[in-house]
């Protein structure tokens, strides 16, 4: 996802983009900044982004104005406000503004307008964790699978291993209808990242292998051919 993120106070700027650096650590994010409108502008001629957070009182180009610029190159675009002045709302309507977030940023705020934008880019799912005191999104496709380590649990993903305080058991839940599979009381795994059955062994993606508990490996095999099939054009 490519952000753009104007507005002529540095601290608001540096605020933002740390807060979704750590929202985002797992996606595929490229994040520009600005304090000039006319500079952005230019930027997006050249080089559309997907999302723009735009401070509305801008010395150089204001808000509004630039919004109106960027709408014109793209129907496409998302296009926050930044502002602690409501009564610019009626303003943003003819821009088709997606949301006006008032600074400093309320975080879940900002969430929701992030899994808004994800989801009209069609991206997969994704699951919140809190690790060291910071909430993070990881996307479920990249999540290769779970392990249970007594009161913790440890995602091992494609792009890295998170260790947090869970119960695997609520995971397997919430991940039910996403191609997740309990194959052994400590072990929950991705069947889209299962490279092959060995005997009551199960080879994932970057060669783990992990036991499948006697009772699970029939179950296993089904649930594999059913996500195949369902998966399958």
């Amino acid at each position: 996802m490519r952000i753009a993120i104007c507005d002529d106070e540095e601290r608001y700027r540096i605020e933002l983009k740390t807060i979704l650096n750590k929202l985002l650590i797992n996606a595929d994010l490229n994040i520009d900044t600005f304090d000039d409108g006319n500079i952005l502008a230019d930027a997006f001629a050249a080089s559309p982004y997907d999302l723009v957070f735009l401070d509305i009182e801008m010395p150089a180009l204001d808000g509004i104005t630039l919004a109106r610029k960027i709408r014109s190159r793209s129907e496409n675009v998302f296009i926050v406000f930044l502002t602690s002045h409501i009564e610019y709302a009626l303003e943003g309507y003819e821009v088709n503004a997606l949301r006006y977030l008032t600074k400093p940023v309320d975080i879940e705020k900002l969430k929701e307008v992030i899994r808004y934008v994800q989801e009209k880019q069609g991206s997969s799912r994704q699951i919140i964790i809190k690790e060291d005191g910071e909430e993070i999104l990881i996307d479920i496709n990249d999540v290769i699978y779970m392990e249970s380590m007594n009161q913790n649990v440890r995602i091992v993903t494609s792009k890295g291993v998170h260790t947090i305080r869970y119960n695997i058991s609520d995971f397997e839940d919430q991940l039910k209808n996403d191609g997740f599979f309990r194959i052994h009381r400590g072990y929950l795994i991705s069947l889209s990242k299962v490279k092959k059955l060995s005997g009551n062994d199960v080879i994932l993606d970057g060669g783990e292998t992990l036991p499948v508990s006697r009772s699970n490996v029939k179950p296993l095999k089904e649930a594999l051919y059913t996500y195949v099939e369902g998966t399958a054009f």
